[in-house]
Protein backbone atom coordinates (compact mmCIF):
# COMPACT_ATOMS: atom_id res chain seq x y z
CA UNK A 1 0.00 0.00 0.00
CA UNK A 2 1.20 3.14 -1.18
CA UNK A 3 2.70 5.14 1.68
CA UNK A 4 1.21 9.00 2.27
CA UNK A 5 3.77 11.90 3.51
CA UNK A 6 2.96 13.00 6.84
CA UNK A 7 -0.03 11.07 7.61
CA UNK A 8 -0.41 9.50 10.98
CA UNK A 9 -2.52 5.98 11.01
CA UNK A 10 -3.63 5.78 14.13
CA UNK A 11 -4.74 1.54 15.02
CA UNK A 12 -7.69 1.35 17.69
CA UNK A 13 -8.00 -2.43 18.29
CA UNK A 14 -11.13 -3.15 19.80
CA UNK A 15 -12.64 -6.29 21.50
CA UNK A 16 -15.98 -5.26 23.29
CA UNK A 17 -14.68 -1.82 24.30
CA UNK A 18 -18.31 -0.17 24.28
CA UNK A 19 -17.73 1.11 28.12
CA UNK A 20 -14.55 3.30 26.92
CA UNK A 21 -14.86 3.79 23.95
CA UNK A 22 -16.47 7.22 23.17
CA UNK A 23 -13.48 8.43 25.34
CA UNK A 24 -10.74 7.10 23.20
CA UNK A 25 -12.90 8.28 20.10
CA UNK A 26 -13.04 11.63 20.92
CA UNK A 27 -9.59 11.97 21.69
CA UNK A 28 -8.86 11.29 18.44
CA UNK A 29 -11.15 13.27 16.80
CA UNK A 30 -10.16 16.46 18.75
CA UNK A 31 -6.57 16.33 17.90
CA UNK A 32 -4.63 19.77 16.99
CA UNK A 33 -2.69 18.12 14.36
CA UNK A 34 -5.04 17.23 11.49
CA UNK A 35 -3.60 15.21 9.12
CA UNK A 36 -4.80 11.36 10.19
CA UNK A 37 -6.62 8.15 9.60
CA UNK A 38 -7.99 6.06 12.02
CA UNK A 39 -7.61 2.09 11.11
CA UNK A 40 -10.33 0.69 13.53
CA UNK A 41 -9.78 -2.87 14.10
CA UNK A 42 -12.52 -4.82 14.93
CA UNK A 43 -11.27 -8.30 16.26
CA UNK A 44 -15.08 -10.04 16.14
CA UNK A 45 -17.05 -7.40 19.04
CA UNK A 46 -20.09 -8.69 20.57
CA UNK A 47 -21.19 -5.53 22.42
CA UNK A 48 -22.26 -1.93 20.35
CA UNK A 49 -18.77 -1.37 19.72
CA UNK A 50 -19.82 -1.03 16.05
CA UNK A 51 -22.83 1.01 16.42
CA UNK A 52 -20.65 3.53 18.44
CA UNK A 53 -17.62 3.54 15.82
CA UNK A 54 -20.72 3.71 13.29
CA UNK A 55 -21.94 6.71 14.93
CA UNK A 56 -19.09 8.68 13.75
CA UNK A 57 -19.31 9.75 10.70
CA UNK A 58 -15.39 11.14 10.03
CA UNK A 59 -14.73 10.17 6.64
CA UNK A 60 -11.40 9.49 8.37
CA UNK A 61 -12.27 6.49 10.20
CA UNK A 62 -11.99 3.40 9.04
CA UNK A 63 -13.48 -0.25 9.76
CA UNK A 64 -12.46 -3.02 9.46
CA UNK A 65 -14.11 -6.44 10.90
CA UNK A 66 -11.44 -9.64 11.66
CA UNK A 67 -11.88 -12.56 9.71
CA UNK A 68 -11.01 -14.66 13.23
CA UNK A 69 -10.59 -13.28 17.01
CA UNK A 70 -7.34 -12.93 17.76
CA UNK A 71 -4.34 -11.78 19.93
CA UNK A 72 -4.15 -8.51 20.44
CA UNK A 73 -0.61 -8.23 18.55
CA UNK A 74 -2.00 -10.00 15.89
CA UNK A 75 -4.57 -8.31 15.54
CA UNK A 76 -2.15 -5.21 15.55
CA UNK A 77 0.06 -6.78 12.82
CA UNK A 78 -2.87 -6.91 10.56
CA UNK A 79 -4.27 -3.67 11.10
CA UNK A 80 -0.62 -2.41 10.58
CA UNK A 81 -1.66 -3.53 7.00
CA UNK A 82 -4.32 -1.49 5.88
CA UNK A 83 -2.29 1.67 7.39
CA UNK A 84 -1.63 4.41 4.49
CA UNK A 85 0.62 7.02 6.64
CA UNK A 86 4.28 7.83 7.35
CA UNK A 87 3.61 7.25 10.87
CA UNK A 88 1.98 4.79 13.27
CA UNK A 89 0.35 5.58 16.49
CA UNK A 90 -2.23 3.18 18.74
CA UNK A 91 -4.83 4.37 20.91
CA UNK A 92 -6.81 1.34 22.79
CA UNK A 93 -10.70 1.86 23.40
CA UNK A 94 -9.77 2.27 27.02
CA UNK A 95 -7.26 4.73 27.01
CA UNK A 96 -7.38 8.79 25.98
CA UNK A 97 -4.93 10.83 24.45
CA UNK A 98 -4.31 14.67 25.51
CA UNK A 99 -5.44 17.06 22.41
CA UNK A 100 -2.02 18.33 21.33
CA UNK A 101 -0.16 14.77 21.33
CA UNK A 102 0.25 14.27 17.91
CA UNK A 103 1.27 17.60 17.15
CA UNK A 104 3.88 17.65 19.73
CA UNK A 105 5.71 14.11 18.22
CA UNK A 106 5.34 14.37 14.74
CA UNK A 107 7.40 18.00 14.73
CA UNK A 108 10.47 16.27 16.27
CA UNK A 109 10.42 13.10 13.63
CA UNK A 110 12.25 16.06 11.15
CA UNK A 111 14.99 14.03 12.31
CA UNK A 112 15.56 11.41 9.57
CA UNK A 113 17.50 9.49 12.59
CA UNK A 114 14.14 9.47 14.66
CA UNK A 115 12.22 6.06 14.24
CA UNK A 116 10.17 6.24 17.52
CA UNK A 117 8.99 9.03 19.57
CA UNK A 118 7.16 8.71 22.77
CA UNK A 119 5.44 10.92 25.73
CA UNK A 120 5.47 10.78 29.84
CA UNK A 121 1.47 9.67 30.76
CA UNK A 122 -1.20 10.30 32.96
CA UNK A 123 -2.02 7.02 35.45
CA UNK A 124 -5.36 6.82 36.09
CA UNK A 125 -7.26 4.41 38.47
CA UNK A 126 -11.25 4.61 37.77
CA UNK A 127 -12.45 2.73 40.54
CA UNK A 128 -10.62 5.12 43.17
CA UNK A 129 -10.42 8.71 41.17
CA UNK A 130 -7.18 9.09 41.20
CA UNK A 131 -4.64 10.01 39.21
CA UNK A 132 -0.74 10.14 38.89
CA UNK A 133 2.44 10.47 36.39
CA UNK A 134 3.91 7.92 35.67
CA UNK A 135 7.49 8.99 35.48
CA UNK A 136 8.34 11.91 37.67
CA UNK A 137 12.29 11.77 35.81
CA UNK A 138 12.97 12.82 32.72
CA UNK A 139 12.21 10.08 30.22
CA UNK A 140 15.43 8.70 28.17
CA UNK A 141 15.85 9.80 24.33
CA UNK A 142 18.54 8.95 21.47
CA UNK A 143 20.24 5.58 20.66
CA UNK A 144 18.85 3.95 24.28
CA UNK A 145 18.83 0.66 23.56
CA UNK A 146 22.27 0.15 25.95
CA UNK A 147 19.49 1.29 29.44
CA UNK A 148 16.28 0.43 27.68
CA UNK A 149 16.06 -2.46 30.77
CA UNK A 150 17.02 -0.11 33.50
CA UNK A 151 14.73 2.60 32.54
CA UNK A 152 11.68 1.33 30.66
CA UNK A 153 8.93 3.75 30.62
CA UNK A 154 7.73 3.78 27.23
CA UNK A 155 3.78 3.02 26.89
CA UNK A 156 1.93 2.00 23.59
CA UNK A 157 -0.38 4.44 23.54
CA UNK A 158 2.22 7.21 23.86
CA UNK A 159 4.36 6.03 20.94
CA UNK A 160 4.50 7.28 17.55
CA UNK A 161 6.62 4.90 15.36
CA UNK A 162 8.23 5.72 11.49
CA UNK A 163 6.43 2.89 9.75
CA UNK A 164 9.69 2.93 7.00
CA UNK A 165 11.36 1.57 10.08
CA UNK A 166 9.00 -1.35 10.98
CA UNK A 167 9.15 -2.13 6.56
CA UNK A 168 12.65 -2.12 5.89
CA UNK A 169 13.42 -4.00 8.95
CA UNK A 170 10.93 -6.68 9.44
CA UNK A 171 9.67 -5.78 12.56
CA UNK A 172 6.41 -6.64 13.99
CA UNK A 173 4.26 -7.59 17.45
CA UNK A 174 4.90 -11.32 18.31
CA UNK A 175 1.84 -12.67 18.00
CA UNK A 176 2.59 -15.48 20.75
CA UNK A 177 2.51 -12.27 23.54
CA UNK A 178 -0.34 -11.02 24.87
CA UNK A 179 0.96 -8.64 27.65
CA UNK A 180 4.89 -7.64 26.35
CA UNK A 181 4.51 -7.51 22.38
CA UNK A 182 5.41 -4.06 22.88
CA UNK A 183 8.19 -3.81 25.36
CA UNK A 184 9.35 -6.68 22.71
CA UNK A 185 8.86 -4.51 19.35
CA UNK A 186 10.42 -1.06 21.30
CA UNK A 187 13.70 -3.17 22.45
CA UNK A 188 14.20 -4.32 18.42
CA UNK A 189 13.33 -0.33 17.35
CA UNK A 190 16.10 0.78 19.96
CA UNK A 191 18.84 -1.43 18.45
CA UNK A 192 18.54 0.30 15.03
CA UNK A 193 17.36 3.58 15.53
CA UNK A 194 17.03 7.36 18.04
CA UNK A 195 13.89 7.57 20.10
CA UNK A 196 13.03 10.94 20.74
CA UNK A 197 10.66 12.16 23.63
CA UNK A 198 7.69 14.54 25.00
CA UNK A 199 8.36 15.09 28.38
CA UNK A 200 4.87 15.93 29.66
CA UNK A 201 1.62 13.32 29.62
CA UNK A 202 0.67 12.84 26.18
CA UNK A 203 -2.31 10.23 26.80
CA UNK A 204 -3.67 8.64 29.63
CA UNK A 205 -3.90 5.02 30.98
CA UNK A 206 -6.92 3.86 32.25
CA UNK A 207 -6.86 1.15 35.01
CA UNK A 208 -9.86 -0.71 35.71
CA UNK A 209 -11.07 -4.39 36.64
CA UNK A 210 -10.03 -5.74 33.69
CA UNK A 211 -6.25 -4.80 33.00
CA UNK A 212 -5.40 -5.08 36.78
CA UNK A 213 -6.85 -8.71 37.12
CA UNK A 214 -4.57 -11.38 39.10
CA UNK A 215 -4.83 -13.18 36.09
CA UNK A 216 -3.27 -10.76 33.46
CA UNK A 217 -0.48 -10.12 36.78
CA UNK A 218 -0.08 -14.02 36.24
CA UNK A 219 0.40 -14.52 32.86
CA UNK A 220 2.74 -11.11 32.27
CA UNK A 221 5.14 -12.67 34.45
CA UNK A 222 5.16 -15.23 32.63
CA UNK A 223 5.71 -13.66 29.53
CA UNK A 224 8.62 -11.68 30.81
CA UNK A 225 10.47 -14.95 31.48
CA UNK A 226 9.59 -16.55 28.45
CA UNK A 227 11.13 -13.95 26.94
CA UNK A 228 14.35 -13.41 29.14
CA UNK A 229 14.55 -17.37 28.27
CA UNK A 230 14.62 -16.67 24.03
CA UNK A 231 16.51 -13.07 24.46
CA UNK A 232 19.26 -13.77 27.37
CA UNK A 233 21.85 -14.70 24.49
CA UNK A 234 21.83 -11.14 23.56
CA UNK A 235 21.74 -9.48 26.87
CA UNK A 236 25.38 -7.92 28.67
CA UNK A 237 25.47 -8.64 31.64
CA UNK A 238 24.16 -5.32 32.67
CA UNK A 239 21.03 -5.30 30.57
CA UNK A 240 20.19 -9.22 32.23
CA UNK A 241 20.48 -7.99 35.82
CA UNK A 242 18.63 -5.50 35.19
CA UNK A 243 15.68 -7.12 33.29
CA UNK A 244 15.72 -10.72 35.80
CA UNK A 245 15.34 -7.42 38.97
CA UNK A 246 12.37 -6.22 36.82
CA UNK A 247 10.90 -9.92 36.64
CA UNK A 248 11.71 -10.60 40.28
CA UNK A 249 10.29 -7.20 41.08
CA UNK A 250 6.77 -8.00 39.52
CA UNK A 251 6.85 -11.78 41.11
CA UNK A 252 7.21 -9.78 44.50
CA UNK A 253 4.31 -7.58 43.94
CA UNK A 254 2.53 -9.62 42.80
CA UNK A 255 3.07 -11.88 46.44
CA UNK A 256 2.88 -9.17 48.07
CA UNK A 257 -0.24 -8.07 46.93
CA UNK A 258 -2.09 -11.38 46.86
CA UNK A 259 -0.29 -14.17 48.74
CA UNK A 260 0.66 -15.75 51.96
CA UNK A 261 3.18 -13.09 54.11
CA UNK A 262 5.42 -16.20 54.60
CA UNK A 263 5.65 -16.79 50.70
CA UNK A 264 6.34 -13.64 50.03
CA UNK A 265 9.13 -13.41 52.90
CA UNK A 266 10.60 -16.62 51.50
CA UNK A 267 10.68 -15.01 47.99
CA UNK A 268 12.12 -11.91 49.26
CA UNK A 269 15.28 -13.46 50.67
CA UNK A 270 15.78 -15.72 47.74
CA UNK A 271 15.78 -12.87 45.34
CA UNK A 272 19.18 -10.92 45.95
CA UNK A 273 18.06 -8.02 43.98
CA UNK A 274 15.22 -7.31 46.01
CA UNK A 275 17.03 -7.10 48.92
CA UNK A 276 19.75 -4.58 47.62
CA UNK A 277 16.32 -1.78 47.87
CA UNK A 278 15.44 -0.31 50.86
CA UNK A 279 11.83 0.65 49.62
CA UNK A 280 11.17 -3.39 49.08
CA UNK A 281 11.91 -3.96 52.85
CA UNK A 282 9.61 -1.12 53.71
CA UNK A 283 6.85 -2.83 51.29
CA UNK A 284 7.72 -6.61 52.96
CA UNK A 285 7.08 -5.49 56.10
CA UNK A 286 3.98 -3.01 55.79
CA UNK A 287 0.49 -3.79 55.71
CA UNK A 288 -1.71 -4.58 52.90
CA UNK A 289 -4.37 -2.50 53.61
CA UNK A 290 -1.87 0.51 54.26
CA UNK A 291 -0.04 -0.14 50.68
CA UNK A 292 -3.19 0.01 48.58
CA UNK A 293 -3.95 3.26 49.59
CA UNK A 294 -0.47 4.59 48.50
CA UNK A 295 0.21 1.75 46.24
CA UNK A 296 -2.93 2.25 43.72
CA UNK A 297 -1.32 2.01 40.14
CA UNK A 298 0.02 -1.22 40.60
Amino acid sequence: MEEQKGLVSIILNCYNGEKYLRHALDAVIKQNFNNWELIFWDNQSTDNSKKIFDSYKSEKFRYFYSKHHTTLYEARNQALKECKGEFIAFIDSDDTWEIDKLEKQIKLFKKKEVGLVYGNLWIFNKKLNKKKIFSKTSLMKGRIYNNIFSDYKIGIIAAVIRKKILIENKIKFKKEYNHIGDFDLFVKLSKICEFDVVQKPVATYRIHGENLSLKNSINEILEMKFWYQNNKLNLNKDQEKHFLAKIANKEFYYLKFNGDFFVTLKFFFKEKNLKQSIKNYILLLSPKFILKKFIWYQ
